[in-house]
């Protein structure tokens, strides 16, 4: 599928669904919604109402992505959804996962703390998260990566590490 992202794909219509559901491709068929998916979320977190969409990385949920309405971009912000992405947060956090609020390329990564806005990511980077200590103790410091910079092979799967030189 080559549906630019932020768009509505020419397949959707709007309040009713997909047109073509029983054809749609792999990549649809594989997405899993967080809002079908998660227990803990009721009707509120429905993407129509709450303009946002939860999708993960992979099936270990360890980061999370929240693509919100681009019209919408601060609806991330409002009540109840922002107190549950620091919830998630701080889960993510302790298992060395992520969450990343997504409005088009834009990136804004979700820490226990303070929400760090990363600007556009392209498709050929990567969003890594740096420790480094501080007197207070460890201060968590999301980057972007190209996917060929030797600190990305600590990141991608083995299958997707081709190519790479490891120093």
């Amino acid at each position: 599928m080559n549906k630019p992202l932020g768009k509505w794909c020419e397949q959707c219509a709007i309040g009713t669904g997909c047109r073509a559901y029983e054809l749609r491709p792999a990549e649809c068929r594989d997405f899993l919604c967080g809002f079908l998916t998660l227990h803990e979320l009721d009707e509120g977190w429905r993407p129509s109402t709450a303009r946002l969409l939860i999708g993960f990385e992979d099936v270990s949920h360890r980061t999370i992505f929240v693509h919100v309405d681009p019209t919408r971009s601060d609806a991330w912000t409002r009540a109840p959804y922002y107190a549950k992405l620091k919830e998630w947060s701080r889960r993510a956090v302790a298992g060395r996962g992520q969450v990343i609020v997504k409005i088009g390329v834009r990136a804004i990564v979700v820490l226990p703390d303070r929400d760090v806005d990363l600007g556009p990511v392209a498709d050929d980077e990567l969003i890594a998260t740096q420790e480094s200590l501080s007197a207070s103790g460890v201060v968590l410091n999301p980057i972007k990566l190209k996917r060929s910079d030797p600190r990305a092979a600590f990141i991608l799967p083995p299958q997707q590490r081709a190519g790479i030189a490891l120093d």
